[in-house]
Formats: C-alpha cells, structure tokens, sequence
C-alpha cells in the first residue's frame, strides 16, 4: 500500500521516442489493471497493452504500452480520460433507473 510521499504513477521505463513505457501504479490492481487495459487496447495506436502484479504482497501494478510511434503516456491519458467518462455514464444510467 502507498504511503505518505509515495507516488500514485510512475515511469518505470520508458523508450527513447517515448512509444513503449512501463507505468506503476501504488495502491492498483487488477481492478484498474484489467479494465484499463481493456480501453487502451482498443486504441488503433497501440500495439501491446498489458499489466501485470509483481507480486501479492505488493499493492501494485505494472503498466506496459507499446505504440506505433505515438507517445504511451499520452495514450495512458486518454485511456484514464476514457475509462472515467465509462464509469460516470455507468453511473448516471445506474442512477436514473434507480430514481424510476
């Protein structure tokens, strides 16, 4: 589990042009994992997406995106961008039947 000063999201490596990065995400797992995973591999810019959990005892998630040139942290944004918007319309739809 995270800490106080530890970060959220780090570069764990990233390739010269920046089209192939490995991401860790403190406090994730495979809740985060497997549903990003399935919005980034959707992108037509990329070529691998995958993750993985180093280990149990660890309260983390190892992020992999591979690119065909575009840049993976800008691919690792809009796929956070898209996966919110995913679960706010989740929400709402789950909210107005709830009101009905």
């Amino acid at each position: 589990m995270s800490g106080p000063g530890d970060k959220e999201v780090e570069i764990a490596s990233c390739s010269a042009d920046g089209s192939n990065a490995v991401f860790v995400f403190h406090g994730e797992d495979h809740t985060l994992g497997n549903a990003l995973r399935g919005v980034i591999s959707q992108n037509p810019d990329v070529t691998l997406c995958t993750y993985n959990v180093p280990h149990p005892s660890k309260h983390c998630i190892n992020f992999r995106i591979q690119t065909k040139g575009a840049p993976a942290i800008d691919i690792l944004q809009k796929g956070l961008e898209d996966l919110s918007s995913m679960c706010d319309h989740i929400v709402d739809v789950f909210q107005k039947e709830v009101d009905t």
